[in-house]
C-alpha cells in the first residue's frame, strides 16, 4: 500500500521553481498539540504540502509514540521490510537483490480479502539525519494510481520527557467511480492502523531495552 506523480502534485520541497506558491491542503492533523503543530509547520511545508489538480486527493496524518524517535525511526527506515508494521503485507523483496538505497524498487505481496495483490515501489526520500522517508507506487495491481508517500519521524522533549510524533502524508488518484472521500477514507484507515502498530512496535522496543539495561 504504500506512479510517479505529476508535476503539479509534487512536495513543495520539490517543486521551488513553480511561481506560486502551493495552497494550504492539509489542516493541522488531529491530534498535535498546537505547539507541536508550531514546531512541526516547517517539516510540514517541506515534506508533506502538496499541490493537488482535478482527480487527485491528499491527505495529512499524525501519531505520537511515548518513547524516543531513534526506536520509531528504526522501524520506519526499512524500506526492505515494512511488514515489521504495516498490516496488510505479506511480502517484501528489493528487486535486483541490492541494498536499500533510493531509487531502489520493492515488491510488497498484500495479503488476501483486499483490493489489493502486489505492489510495485520505488524509494525516493531516506534521510538519515532528518528521519525523512518516502516512496512513489509505481506499478501493480492495487487501486492506488499516482500514489506518493512522506513519512517523517519528529523526536520533542519537554520536562524531562521524551516522545515523537510520526507524520506521514501522501497524494493520489480518485479512481474513476469513487469520490474524493472515499479514496481519503481508504488510504487514511490503512494509515491509521499502520502508525498505531509503528506506535506499539516502537514503544515495546524501548521498555525491552529499559529493561535490559
Amino acid at each position: 500500500m504504500d506512479e510517479a506523480a505529476t508535476h503539479d502534485s509534487e512536495p513543495s520541497h520539490q517543486s521551488a521553481s513553480v511561481a506560486s506558491p502551493p495552497p494550504p491542503v492539509q489542516q493541522p492533523p488531529v491530534g498535535l498539540t498546537p505547539a507541536e503543530y508550531a514546531s512541526l509547520a516547517p517539516t510540514i511545508d517541506e515534506y508533506h504540502t502538496y499541490q493537488v489538480g482535478p482527480g487527485r486527493c491528499s491527505s495529512l496524518l499524525s501519531q505520537r509514540i511515548r518513547c524516543p524517535s531513534s526506536f520509531v525511526w528504526s522501524v520506519v527506515r526499512r524500506f526492505d521490510c515494512p511488514q515489521i508494521y504495516k498490516h496488510f503485507i505479506r511480502s517484501c523483496s528489493i528487486i535486483g537483490g541490492g541494498g536499500v538505497q533510493v531509487g531502489c524498487l520493492r515488491e510488497l505481496s498484500v495479503i488476501s480479502g483486499l483490493p489489493a495483490s502486489t505492489s510495485t515501489e520505488r524509494l525516493d526520500i531516506l534521510d538519515e539525519e532528518r528521519k525523512v522517508t518516502g516512496f512513489t507506487i509505481i506499478g501493480g495491481e492495487h487501486r492506488l494510481r499516482n500514489y506518493k508517500s512522506v513519512t517523517s519521524v519528529n523526536q520533542f522533549e519537554e520536562g524531562g520527557e521524551i516522545w515523537t510524533v510520526v507524520l506521514e502524508s501522501y497524494v493520489v488518484d480518485v479512481p474513476p467511480g469513487n469520490s474524493e472521500e472515499d479514496t481519503r477514507l481508504f488510504a487514511d484507515t490503512v494509515i491509521k492502523l499502520n502508525l498505531q502498530k509503528l506506535k506499539s512496535v516502537a514503544e515495546a522496543a524501548a521498555a525491552a531495552e529499559v529493561r535490559n539495561s
